[in-house]
């Protein structure tokens, strides 16, 4: 007769002890069959959003290239300009005549008439040296790159009795060479003395510019005041020209600028 066999119990429970509901919500939060109204609501709405500032970025990249167009425009037109500087005394600045008359006035409205882009910057004084010119002529190197700088100094110093070889024409030899030395070219324009002054010591001061443009390789104009005088170029006090005088400066100038280019 068998004996009675006596099995362990099993290590865990033999009925079912799952709960619907939990499991119920578990497949509910774990499996999407589609998406809810709100997320589509969310993602149509990123969806709008990024297709707007597309959009927008790229009108304003557009806007951006409209705007950089006229400004490099501008610039080129700047470089395109030729720049003259005249670095003189009463002679330039107009003593006697109204400002639109003087020469460099009337020189820079001649060239732009005859198709040249110029711009000219009058820097003359009243009654300047050299020694007051050679002080101003770093500041309007630097502030106007000239591509052209005018001397026309001398006059006031020449009138004082200065040193012509230790003080005008050591001035005029520094200011030649700096703005050589910035890259502009220089034009000189020679002063004649009254000659209550001495044989000597005017035409050592004539002398003096035809020296500095030979040595320097510079065109140089070159004042004639008996010339002037007998034209009736002249004001009242013989040392300063009418407009007319400033026309005949003018011509002259204006054709050695054109020569100074071809």
């Amino acid at each position: 007769m068998a004996k009675r066999v006596v099995l362990p119990d099993p290590d865990g429970p033999t009925k079912e002890m799952g709960l619907p509901c939990s499991t119920d919500k578990l497949i509910s939060l774990t499996i999407v069959k589609r998406p809810s109204g709100l997320l589509t609501s969310f993602v149509m709405f990123l969806t709008s959003k990024i297709e707007f500032f597309t959009r927008y970025l790229i009108l304003l990249l557009g806007i951006l290239l409209l705007v950089a167009s006229p400004v490099h425009s501008s610039n080129q037109s700047i470089k395109e300009k030729y720049i003259t500087v005249v670095l003189g005394d009463s002679l330039s600045a107009g003593y006697g005549v109204k400002i639109e008359e003087s020469w460099p006035s009337v020189l820079e409205s001649n060239l732009n008439a005859s198709g040249m882009n110029i711009a000219i910057v009058n820097a003359g004084i009243s009654g300047d040296t050299t020694s007051g010119g050679l002080f101003r002529l770093p500041k309007l190197l630097k502030e106007h790159e000239p591509d052209l700088v005018i001397l026309e100094l001398g006059g006031n110093d020449g009138l004082r009795g200065m040193s012509v070889k230790k003080v005008i024409r050591k001035n005029l030899e520094a200011m030649i060479k700096m703005s050589l030395k910035d890259g502009a070219d220089v034009l000189l324009i020679g002063v004649e003395l009254p000659p209550n002054y001495g044989e000597q010591y005017t035409n050592s001061f004539k002398d003096m510019y035809a020296e500095l443009a030979i040595e320097y390789n510079l065109p140089l104009i070159n004042g004639s005041i008996k010339e002037m005088v007998s034209l009736n170029l002249m004001q009242a006090d013989g040392i300063h020209p009418n407009i007319k005088g400033h026309l005949k400066i003018e011509e002259e100038i204006r054709n050695a600028i054109l020569t100074l280019l071809d």
